[in-house]
């Protein structure tokens, strides 16, 4: 038997107006998914506790089988590990952002424009953050480039109790209330302001500005955390695991759990992602002998963000066509059994372009177990009609692997 886990994060959503006034998954043409849900399992998870941030992170790690309330040590520790940065145990790292802010005002009446500053190149950010870190790092702060607008600041012996706003929390907002706060935060807030100017008069953004496109005029450092001490995936559950990703979060979590993390060429952790590259990989890690694969699609998410809501549901229509679907016809193609789980990590609702604590949906289908439940759709409704559920989400793959609950 073959587990997939096909995560579409921020997948879940509430009831819109422009579609119908269902939600994103509801009004998305699923066919695959659909057959699932008549032939499969349903039900609603809670993947992250109300008293933790509702962040893909704490989200992944129960989707996982990680309880968050023992394991989490905040997020940008693994993508540290992703991007390969070995941190001591003294370390505390912080993920930074390039956004983009509204001009000439003073840097506290600033609005959060973009958290992604225009889900700028990779190629682009490199340049940018070579030249910050030439000009902001210092002996005990450091700066790491990442993928697209996602990067790293590790700071030796820095403090750890902080009060950091994600950016994407704020969109549309003023950044005065949400300045960094903690013991140091002179330091941090120093650092931003710094960027900002830097930035603005840096030659990629003046061309980016020519060609219409929003610059990246600031760093955001949120996400703080400490050197992550997961337990091992295979002693917990006896399978040899993949992780598929564009996202460093997710690859690191995938490498502090002790996976394979496969990246895949044309990957990019929006919506012109490579979906079924994504899924072709998976069936490789699987032929390798690999039992388990994590296929993490970042595209409904960003969608939710940037309050776009045609994107959002053309992204789950392709996840369904061009990873769903694709791996079950090479499945039976190859005569291979295995179960596989569809859900969100969280809902990023388009009405509120952040993250939120409701439970989100599953469906689990096996393949040589089919069911007739009634059910012609999988989403939001269906399955909270189906009436399993899990309050503890990290118990879910418990029941997923092994049948607990």
């Amino acid at each position: 038997m073959k587990y997939i886990v096909v995560l579409g994060d921020g997948m879940a959503d509430y009831p819109i107006k422009e579609l119908d006034n269902q939600t994103p998954l509801q009004y998305a043409s699923t066919p695959t998914m659909d057959y699932m849900a008549k032939h499969g399992i349903q039900g609603l998870v809670k993947t992250v506790p109300n008293a933790m941030p509702a962040g893909s992170d704490t989200a992944n790690m129960a989707v996982l089988g990680y309880d968050p309330f023992v394991y989490y040590s905040g997020r940008s520790p693994f993508e540290a590990a992703s991007i390969g940065v070995a941190m001591l145990d003294t370390d505390v790292t912080f993920r930074c952002n390039l956004v983009t802010l509204s001009e000439d005002e003073p840097y506290e009446e600033k609005i959060m424009l973009d958290h992604s500053a225009g889900e700028i190149t990779t190629e682009e950010s490199g340049v940018l953050l070579k030249a910050l870190s030439e000009f902001l790092s210092t002996e005990g702060i450091k700066f790491y480039p990442g993928i697209g607008y996602r990067h790293l600041i590790v700071w030796d012996k820095g403090p750890y109790k902080w009060t950091l706003t994600p950016p994407h929390d704020i969109l549309g907002q003023k950044v005065k209330k949400y300045m960094p706060k903690g013991p140091g935060s002179e330091i941090i807030e120093e650092m931003t302001k710094k960027s900002s100017k830097f930035l603005s008069d840096h030659d990629i953004n003046k061309k980016r500005i020519a060609r219409g496109l929003k610059p990246a005029n600031s760093i955001w450092v949120w996400g703080e955390g400490r050197k992550p001490l997961l337990s091992s995936f295979y002693e917990k559950y006896k399978l040899k695991g993949s992780v598929i990703s564009a996202v460093d979060l997710i690859k690191g979590i995938g490498m502090c759990s002790g996976m394979d993390v496969i990246d895949v060429e044309g990957a990019t952790g929006n919506i012109n992602t490579n979906f079924k590259g994504k899924a072709k990989a998976a069936l490789d890690e699987m032929a390798k002998g690999n039992d388990f694969v994590y296929i993490h699609v970042e595209a409904p998410d960003e969608c939710g963000h940037r309050a776009e809501v045609e994107n959002k549901y053309k992204a789950i229509e392709l996840i369904d066509d061009q990873i769903v679907k694709y791996i079950k016809e090479e499945m039976e193609r190859i005569g291979e059994d295995y179960k596989m789980i569809i859900l969100p990590d969280h809902p990023t609702p388009l009405s509120l372009r952040t993250h939120t604590h409701e439970p989100v949906p599953f469906l689990i289908y096996q393949s040589n177990d089919e069911k007739d439940n009634g059910y012609d759709t999988y989403n939001e409704v269906t399955a909270k009609e189906a009436g399993l559920y899990f309050p503890k989400g990290y118990k879910l793959m418990d029941y997923f692997i092994k049948g607990d609950t």
